[in-house]
C-alpha cells in the first residue's frame, strides 16, 4: 500500500468518523427535546441580537409548527448523516440549521459567552458539514456510495448529484 492510499484510506475513514458524529449531535438533539415546544420557545425567546426575529416567533402561533419542525429536522439529518444516505440532500439543511443557532446565540460580538468572540461552535459545524458536503461523504462506509451504483440513479443527472 502507498502513502497515498493510506493518506486517502485515513481520510476515508475521518470524514466517516466524523459524519457519524455530527450526526449523533444532531440525533441526539431530537431525543432529548422530543415531543418538548417549552424548549424551543425558551430558546427563541432568550435570543438577544436578533431578538426582533426570533422573540415574536416564541409567541406565535406557529409555535407547534415550528418545533415540530425543529425536532423532526434534526431528527433527520441525524439519521442522513449517520447511515450515510442522502447526505447532499440533508448537509445545507443542517448548515441552514446551524448559521440559525449561530446568529439566535449571538450577543454581538460574543457568542453566548465572552469566551466566543464571533465563532463558537455552530460555525465550525456549519463548516464540517459544507466538507462532509463536498467531499461526498456519505459515500464513505455509508449509503450513498451503494446508491450512487443503482441504474436509476447512474442514468439521471439530478440523481448523481444526490448520491
Amino acid at each position: 500500500m502507498t502513502y497515498s492510499d493510506q493518506t486517502n484510506h485515513a481520510e476515508r475513514i475521518l470524514l466517516a468518523t466524523l459524519r457519524i458524529g455530527i450526526g449523533w449531535v444532531f440525533l441526539w438533539a431530537s431525543i432529548h427535546h422530543y415531543g418538548s415546544t417549552g424548549y424551543v420557545a425558551g430558546f427563541l425567546s432568550s435570543t438577544k441580537t436578533f431578538h426582533f426575529i426570533y422573540g415574536p416567533l416564541s409567541q406565535s402561533a406557529l409555535m407547534p409548527v415550528i418545533a415540530f419542525l425543529v425536532e423532526y429536522g434534526h431528527m433527520l439529518i441525524g439519521m442522513s448523516l449517520i447511515s450515510g444516505l442522502l447526505v447532499r440532500v440533508s448537509s445545507p439543511f443542517a448548515i441552514l440549521i446551524m448559521l440559525t443557532y449561530w446568529t439566535a446565540h449571538l450577543d454581538f460580538p460574543y457568542v453566548q459567552s465572552i469566551n466566543n468572540f464571533l465563532i463558537d461552535e455552530h460555525l465550525i459545524y456549519a463548516a464540517l458539514l459544507a466538507l462532509l458536503f463536498n467531499r461526498r461523504a456519505g459515500h464513505y462506509f455509508g449509503l450513498d456510495a451503494i446508491v450512487a451504483r443503482l441504474p436509476i440513479v447512474e442514468n439521471n443527472a439530478t440523481l448523481r448529484w444526490v448520491a
